[in-house]
């Protein structure tokens, strides 16, 4: 007697697709700055590159808030996070001035991007193995993550937005800014991870009241909010590494007591 096999087929609820369809929108955000880096519109390329970052932020907050974490997921926001904070910003550092060092200018944003992809390389394998090349604290990334390597690409365009001057960026000093970036984003150097932050419920009003009025800022003085963010972001990497070293040190000497931290677990 034959049994009968019952076919099922696979189905998913649709919330669950939301993160991936924040990434794929992160991504045409991406190959929309290079849209405008090819017609010549720097402000609406470097814009273009903040709403993918944005996006980026948001797509894995959401996939886990929506219990929708995947590996496709993950593999999609690595080649979403390539295109928009590799590749568009690589393509427009070179149309807005490197194309002035000729070969020497395009190999340097080659070796940006090349560093991008290595640093998500990296980033998947040990995602997959489980590995935590920072075991001494979980909160710090390794090296510079590409969001952020992206942003501070691209500080020196965006300073001669707000200086409102003729265009000038000069290209020997910029190469050599970018080449500083992309040795952070492959390096070791421990960067303090956002998502470690954890807020007291009495002080939730609080930050949400200055949440507002960084967000009324950026709306009123766009790039100078920016530039501002990203300067006391590199001000921040060696207070960072030196917390990174005090926990190491703890962690190998039990008698050294840590400090209790307000805003960390």
């Amino acid at each position: 007697m034959s049994k009968k096999k019952n076919n099922h087929i696979a189905t998913q609820p649709l919330h669950k697709l939301i993160p991936n369809m924040i990434t794929i929108m992160a991504l045409c955000a991406g190959l929309t700055s290079i849209r405008f880096t090819l017609q010549g519109r720097w402000e609406d390329a470097v814009a273009a590159i903040f709403v993918a970052a944005i996006l980026d932020g948001l797509d894995g907050r959401i996939a886990r808030l929506l219990k929708a974490t995947s590996r496709f997921g993950a593999e999609l926001d690595s080649l979403s996070d390539f295109v928009s904070f590799g590749v568009a910003p690589a393509v427009l550092i070179y149309q807005a001035s490197l194309f002035q060092l000729q070969a020497i200018g395009w190999a340097i944003v080659l070796i940006y991007t090349i560093c991008c992809a290595l640093r998500l390389a990296r980033f998947n394998i040990n995602s997959q193995l489980g590995y935590q090349p920072n075991s001494y604290d979980p909160r710090f990334f390794t090296g510079l993550p590409s969001p952020a390597a992206a942003v501070l690409a691209l500080l020196p365009i965006i300073i001669n937005f707000e200086i409102k001057k003729e265009f000038v960026v000069f290209p020997w000093g910029w190469g050599i800014w970018l080449m500083v970036v992309a040795i952070l984003m492959i390096s070791r150097f421990p960067t303090l991870s956002l998502k470690s932050f954890r807020i007291k419920q009495e002080l939730i009003s609080t930050y949400l009241l200055i949440g507002g009025m960084i967000t009324a800022l950026v709306a009123t003085f766009p790039w100078l909010v920016i530039i501002t963010l990203a300067l006391a972001y590199l001000a921040f990497l060696p207070v960072g590494y030196h917390m990174y070293r005090r926990g190491q040190r703890a962690k190998e000497n039990p008698f050294i007591k840590m400090p209790k931290s307000e805003n960390h677990p």
